[in-house]
């Protein structure tokens, strides 16, 4: 007689505590990848490089340029920060294009097939970089404030809550656009150029073109952001700000989450 072995069946206990095992990556882990992503690239490392040298420079530049009198430290810090503004949404669009660009999407998108969550991921890692590229930016400002005390400048230490968080909320708002641009064109090169180019086309129609005027005070985030470096915003600010950074924010974030979504890996 000849014994035929079956296979062990599990039971349905057993299944459901097997599929509550398979969990996800979670999102701190997910987050602190793109982190690294960041700076893994040479790219990415040079940039921000880049970004401390110039806020440094930008620093030096009020101790020895400025009256003595604007030497204080809530200038610093945002005189320090124009240098971030410009290039840290350069850093958001190639972390948005890198999957694309250096043809890791299927590795990423294998290994976390739920898209959103990656790009979720991507723009965590882009707010926590800009408040860290901010305080690091912060503590240059401190040092440049204490050599301009002793070297005859005013070094006053004064800076109001709202003026920090404003700048805080422009560096955020930044990488955020440069983000969306890079999410939606998933081109390196070219998300760069448009980004770039498109809001300082709209600058200069804005300021030449007598009809678009009013327009632009609305919708042109170079002009409706200059307030946040500045103490005392009022709502009316606040509202063009908004107006501004829906359009050139969260309209390409929204398009380009939707393509991310459906574009296919090859």
């Amino acid at each position: 007689m000849t014994a035929v072995q079956t296979a062990p069946t599990s039971a349905p206990g057993d299944a459901a505590g097997s599929a509550g095992r398979r969990t996800g990556i979670p999102m701190a882990r997910l987050t602190l990848v793109e982190l690294r992503k960041l700076a893994d690239t040479r790219s990415g490392l040079w940039l921000l490089i880049v970004i401390g040298l110039a806020a440094a420079g930008a620093v030096a530049l009020v101790i020895f340029a400025a009256p003595a009198d604007e030497q204080v430290f809530d200038g610093m810090l945002a005189f320090g920060l124009v240098p971030a503004a410009v290039l840290l949404p350069v850093l958001g669009i190639l972390s948005m294009t890198s999957e694309w660009s250096q043809r890791t999407a299927l590795t990423t998108f294998t290994l976390t097939p739920a898209r959103g969550r990656v790009l979720v991921a991507k723009l965590i890692a882009a707010v926590l970089i800009a408040i860290a590229v901010t305080a690091a930016t912060a503590a240059l400002a401190a040092v440049g404030n204490l050599i301009a005390a002793g070297t005859g400048g005013d070094g006053s230490w004064h800076i109001e809550a709202a003026l920090a968080g404003q700048l805080v909320v422009m560096q955020v708002v930044y990488v955020l656009m440069g983000s969306a641009f890079g999410a939606l064109l998933m081109n390196s090169p070219l998300a760069i150029v448009l980004y770039f180019a498109i809001p300082t086309l709209w600058s200069v129609l804005g300021e030449m073109v007598k009809w678009l005027n009013s327009a632009a005070g609305w919708l042109d985030l170079n002009v409706t952001s200059l307030p946040l470096s500045e103490p005392g915003m009022t709502g009316d600010q606040w509202a063009r700000f908004g107006v501004s950074a829906l359009v050139w924010v969260a309209l390409p974030l929204v398009a380009g989450t939707v393509r991310m979504l459906r574009r296919e890996v090859s």
